[in-house]
């Protein structure tokens, strides 16, 4: 007598997702070195007491000790304490930079990729209106016109905070628009769209239940790539002087201060660029194994 056979368990799309990622190895190194970087700045000032402006002349340019474990700067300020508050903020504009720009670029492409004519072309006119602008000059513009107003009404940290994530997220959603247009292009010509159309399912159901769920695996790719970007960016603002102001360290504003003294202190300038670098390559390791798991025509 056979055995009858056993039925197959069924798995979501998210768990196969997630078994192919499991099985891209420097995309799990990175996502776990990412998560170690993030518990460092978000719990290591709980651990770590020392302030970020204690000043203390007679350790100045000191290199890295059991007392102060990434040396000190040139008012002999810990740089490991200016280091991991810094992360929390440079981490914090890359995240909301990126959220920013993907509702911006989703929303348009969506409509763009669902609408047909003039809207489209219209859209797609100001995409590539935003795309011929040169990114850097005209941050450092905007930057330069309104920070001061934004500072005097909400403060130093948190108006140069909003500026920096408005100005790079405004400036980001361009290849997400174009992305989503062209997702929209394939899938609303698929046979469960046309079912759901001829159900008599209206344009926004349409939209929010079979089409955009089925766009979002290059969306969340995009999102990752994002997200370094916007670090980069924010940095660059920072080591150019426009961004935080000296007494609020971020990564990039690190860096700035240390460049006079790269000669006889390079440990100033190390630890903060090894910060950026690391975080920047684990975001494209994730970024690459979420493009493979979310690719079902590839084969892992």
């Amino acid at each position: 007598m056979q055995a009858q056979a056993r039925p197959r368990r069924s798995v979501s799309p998210w768990a196969e997702a997630w078994r192919r990622f499991r099985r891209h190895r420097l995309a799990v190194l990175g996502l776990v070195v990412l998560a170690l970087m993030v518990v460092l700045v978000a719990f290591g000032p709980l651990v770590w007491k020392v302030q970020i402006n204690d000043i203390d002349f007679s350790a100045r340019l000191n290199t890295p000790s059991a007392n102060h474990p990434f040396g000190t700067d040139d008012l002999g300020q810990d740089v490991f304490a200016r280091v991991l508050y810094g992360g929390r903020i440079s981490l914090a504009v890359g995240l909301s930079a990126m959220l920013m720009s993907m509702v911006v670029g989703v929303t348009i492409g969506a409509v763009a990729g669902i609408s047909r004519g003039a809207i489209d072309a219209a859209l797609m006119w100001l995409t590539d209106l935003f795309l011929s602008l040169p990114l850097l000059p005209l941050l450092l513009v905007l930057t330069y016109l309104f920070r001061d107003a934004l500072k005097n009404v909400f403060g130093p940290e948190i108006g140069v905070f909003m500026l920096v994530v408005v100005v790079i997220g405004a400036f980001g959603w361009m290849s997400v628009a174009r992305l989503v247009r062209a997702q929209f292009f394939s899938l609303r010509e698929k046979e469960f769209v046309e079912a759901a159309r001829a159900l008599g399912a209206s344009v926004p159901r349409q939209v929010t239940r079979h089409i955009l769920p089925n766009a979002l695996g290059p969306v969340i790719v995009a999102g990752t790539i994002n997200v370094a970007a916007a670090i980069i960016l924010e940095s660059t603002l920072s080591f150019l002087g426009l961004g935080f102001p000296p007494d609020i360290p971020t990564w990039g504003r690190i860096l700035f201060d240390s460049k006079e003294y790269l000669d006889i202190a390079p440990h100033w300038a190390l630890f903060p660029g090894t910060a950026i670098f690391l975080t920047v390559l684990c975001i494209n390791f994730v970024g690459d194994g979420l493009r493979d798991a979310l690719d079902p025509r590839k084969v892992l």
